[in-house]
């Protein structure tokens, strides 16, 4: 493994892991962030497409790419939601780890992995340790009734939402095109759902439209800074590179860097002692991510 594979495959961990902080930090409602977010992967995605002549995909590749894009926007939306409830410093472990636990189900259901009975033994022991470092990053050392009853809705609604990160990782293994040729119809996908949502909630709420909110135009940056990270995950997941258990596994350090700038530039404050909780559930979330993907 080169050094230049190194760097690229730890864009995941710059991109996805600065992304939850800047779409919070910029604020607005979740219709302004799923807004902005698709408009600056889709303007990303194009620019890309450009520079490399990728061309664009046609029937069946174009439907399940673009599918693919609606599945991920669909699941931002309540990712977003959830960080109104508990904030992106606990959110975000929650949702890795469900996102972990839907891939690693979906590869033993539908791929094959995992397929001797020791694989399957270790595979699951790892993702129980998934969902206990996911507990621990939300352990609250003071607990209210209030506290608890939004971190069991965020739960539940993050819950809800793998279903569509799961069609984003899914849907493209329907199609015969690689990462890249995917990437600007997945834009699109991602576009065609923020543009619904934000038609709707302009309607449903009478008040001004999110499409002529400063702060929805602000949120391209956040877009930016997903799409240099799904860009350099494609890149680096591809066999000439770190291939995809390696870039899979580099991929999910942005978990750590996404709490932890929660924790230190937004506010969401945490005692000592859940720190040192905190930390220990990361690392017991980024371990048995390897576990899976090496078994």
């Amino acid at each position: 493994m080169n050094t230049v594979a190194i760097i690229i495959g730890l864009g995941p961990l710059i991109g996805w892991g600065i992304f939850p902080t800047i779409a919070s930090k910029f604020g607005g409602k979740p219709v302004n962030q799923i807004l902005g977010t698709t408009l600056g992967t889709l303007i990303f995605a194009f620019v890309f497409n450009q520079v490399e002549h990728l061309g664009f995909p046609q029937g069946k590749d174009l439907f399940f790419a673009i599918l693919s894009g609606i599945g991920w926007a669909a699941a931002q939306i309540i990712t977003f939601y959830s960080f109104t409830l508990v904030g992106s410093s606990r959110a975000m472990p929650v949702t890795t780890a469900f996102q972990l636990l839907g891939a690693s189900l979906w590869g033993v259901i539908a791929l094959g992995d995992w397929p001797t009975t020791t694989d399957k033994i270790v595979g699951f022991i790892a993702l129980a340790v998934i969902i206990l470092g996911a507990w621990m990053t939300v352990w609250s050392e003071k607990k209210t009734s209030e506290s608890k009853g939004a971190l069991r809705k965020a739960v539940l609604v993050l819950l809800i939402g793998e279903i569509g990160y799961w069609a984003y990782s899914a849907a493209p293994q329907a199609a015969h095109i690689n990462g890249k040729q995917a990437f600007l119809p997945q834009a699109i996908g991602m576009v065609i759902v923020g543009v619904v949502y934000g038609l709707i909630e302009t309607f449903r709420t009478k008040e001004k439209t999110p499409f002529a909110q400063a702060v929805t135009y602000k949120q391209i940056i956040s877009g930016f800074f997903f799409a240099f990270a799904a860009l350099t995950y494609l890149i680096s997941a591809q066999p000439n590179m770190n291939g995809l258990a390696t870039g899979f596994i580099l991929s999910q350090t942005s978990v750590v860097l996404a709490t932890l700038t929660g924790i230190w530039f937004l506010g969401q404050k945490k005692t000592t002692k859940e720190m040192w909780v905190t930390l220990f559930g990361l690392a017991l979330i980024i371990g048995a991510a390897a576990v899976t993907v090496i078994v």
